[in-house]
């Protein structure tokens, strides 16, 4: 048998598309709960941007990197697909 010393597992959710710098994008279908991002806003890695509700959980969408937001392009209370652009951050 294998080494089994590290037994913890990380899972990486993928896109099908290729991921644009700044662009932040729904990693699942769901409704839009609640949004905190605002245009002009300056954000750090790992701000909360957005709340995604998506099987039976919220998920925190949080900033990739540190900049301001350049656009929202979702409201609360919007269905969104998997993929979809939620946020620019410049």
């Amino acid at each position: 048998m294998g080494d089994n010393s590290n037994n913890t597992r990380t899972q990486y959710r993928q896109l099908y598309i290729k991921v644009a710098p700044g662009e932040v994008y729904a990693f699942i279908p769901g409704t839009i709960i609640k949004v905190f991002a605002e245009e002009g806003k300056k954000v750090k890695k790992g701000d909360v941007l957005c709340s995604l509700h998506a099987m039976k959980m919220d998920n925190q969408i949080c900033a990739p990197m540190d900049g301001v937001i350049k656009a929202v392009n979702i409201k609360e209370g919007q269905n969104v697909s998997k993929n979809d652009v939620l946020i620019e951050i410049v």
